[in-house]
């Protein structure tokens, strides 16, 4: 059995990696930690043989923990997760031997595949109670001495011990999602060169050993790479020939080329834009709303920037229909409805703002109201009883008793531990989600019917409307009338 320890500073990615590692009989939880420190102390404690290390943790960042830990706990496998791909983290986590690198939210079916090479590894460092780096020097050399200035003395060695043919060498780091696909290419490249290569945080890092030409070697990749990975996108890195003891400086270059290629697919400002895409994509109701929305303003910032007004409005409408698809199916599954607050026209609404200003209050209302939507709708690793306590407020709303003791109830634990996980996990209190929910409905109301302000306001569960009026006023700076006039006069 394998000890696991999982390193990670939010819940729900410690109670999602807990619940996928529970099918697994080869696997056990041996602990959590929530930051840098508390993971030092628990890695000295359990010894564990696999790590989950988020990099953004408390204290102590996840590499800065590795570094401290991975001479003294050889044998531990350290996979790193964090919200979004930096090159500059591979250029540190290398040298460290980290195993792989995670871009949350991790599938499912990412996980487990990641399970599975580690229990590989696992098995073969089990299976010998030799040194791993005596057991396997190339592996040793890729993951460890290939990223650091070596003396002329150490290099012989390690020249002598790999037999490479040559004092010299370029460096050359291919991205792609198929690791098949590095043993392929190394066999071609052989048929010319003299490659060796080994497969670190999901990319494939490649040495052409020899004084070779890097024009005339650029070129042969190029060709080689077209033919024999027709469905590659390109993403690769090609460092400057070296000698052996400043072969780092040609991983440095190669990993720089590799980043710039990444961002120059298309042009600059559409790459930015795709990966932004993704990033909101996969963070939209799991990362912190905070860093979530300056993401998105960054996204805007930078295609209004670039493009004519129109054309910039126009080029957010897909962004807002991906986004809604991903929350709610609205535009794949005809029985789903769009997120609450948002026309199903959502065109139409953003084709009518008539300058800047008017879009980023329109832009900034609307994906907030995405955010929230997003966070209900992806909880599925939240704790069960605030599932069950947002069920309630969803079904009960119109009462104007309902409570934070009602919903406690209903979820069968305590008020005070019910608030604490709205504030925890929603980063709001019950009160606040309950008043905005309500506020929601009545802005759908005062769109697609003939109630008015008084009947909203009972429908939406408040016996008062004049206090109705003042918390709407409050949460969108209109009155609920001055709302609709606004729809009226935008024809709905």
């Amino acid at each position: 059995m394998y000890r696991v320890l999982i390193v990670d500073d939010e819940e729900p990615v410690l109670d999602s990696y807990e619940f996928m590692l529970k099918g697994d009989a080869d696997f056990t939880l041996s602990g959590k930690a929530r930051s840098g420190f508390e993971a030092l102390k628990l890695i000295h404690e359990i010894e564990p043989d696999l790590v989950f290390m988020d990099i953004n943790i408390p204290g102590l960042d996840g590499l800065e923990v590795i570094a401290d830990v991975h001479k003294k706990f050889p044998n531990s496998i350290f996979v790193l997760s964090t919200a979004y791909e930096r090159f500059d983290l591979a250029q540190r986590a290398i040298p460290l031997g980290v195993f792989a690198y995670l871009v949350k939210p991790v599938s499912r079916k990412t996980f487990l595949a990641t399970l599975e090479t580690v229990r590989e590894a696992l098995k073969n460092r089990t299976a010998s109670v030799a040194e791993p780096e005596t057991q396997n020097p190339l592996q040793h050399f890729f993951r460890r001495t290939i990223w650091k200035a070596v003396s002329e003395t150490e290099w012989e060695t390690i020249r002598r011990e790999l037999d490479f043919p040559s004092d010299k060498g370029i460096v050359f780091i291919l991205e792609t999602e198929e690791t098949g696909n590095h043993s392929l290419l190394a066999e071609h490249i052989s048929f010319r060169y003299h490659c060796r290569y080994d497969v670190i945080l999901n990319r494939g890092l490649f040495l052409i050993s020899g004084e070779t030409n890097r024009d005339e070697l650029k070129e042969y990749l190029c060709r080689i790479i077209a033919e024999t990975l027709p469905e590659h996108d390109g993403s690769w890195g090609l460092g400057d020939l070296r000698t052996g003891t400043e072969l780092y400086l040609s991983c440095g270059a190669a990993l720089r080329d590799l980043e710039d290629k990444l961002q120059q697919s298309g042009s600059g400002v559409q790459n930015r834009e795709r990966q932004r895409l993704i990033q909101l994509r996969r963070k939209a109701g799991i990362a912190d709303p905070a860093e979530v929305r300056k993401l998105f303003a960054l996204f805007w910032g930078d295609i209004f920037a670039a493009c004519e007004f129109n054309l910039a409005k126009a080029k957010m409408i897909p962004v807002f229909m991906f986004l809604m698809d991903d929350i709610s199916g609205c535009y794949t599954r005809s029985e789903e409805s769009p997120p609450p607050g948002l026309a199903p026209d959502i065109a139409a609404e953003i084709m009518s703002l008539k300058d800047t200003s008017a879009w980023e209050t329109w832009a900034a209302a609307a994906f907030d109201k995405l955010l929230k939507e997003a966070t209900l709708r992806r909880s599925g690793s939240f704790p069960q009883p605030l599932i069950k306590a947002i069920a309630c407020i969803r079904e009960h709303y119109t009462d104007p008793s309902l409570q934070l003791n009602t919903a406690a109830c209903a979820a069968q634990v305590s008020p005070a531990y019910l608030s604490r996980l709205f504030s925890d996990q929603l980063k709001t209190s019950f009160v606040d989600y309950l008043t905005e929910f309500r506020i929601e409905q009545a802005e759908k109301l005062i769109r697609e019917s003939s109630l008015s302000i008084k009947e909203i306001a009972f429908a939406v569960g408040y016996q008062d409307p004049n206090y109705f009026s003042k918390i709407f006023r409050k949460l969108r700076s209109l009155s609920p009338s001055e709302f609709a006039e606004r729809m009226v006069r935008k024809g709905g």
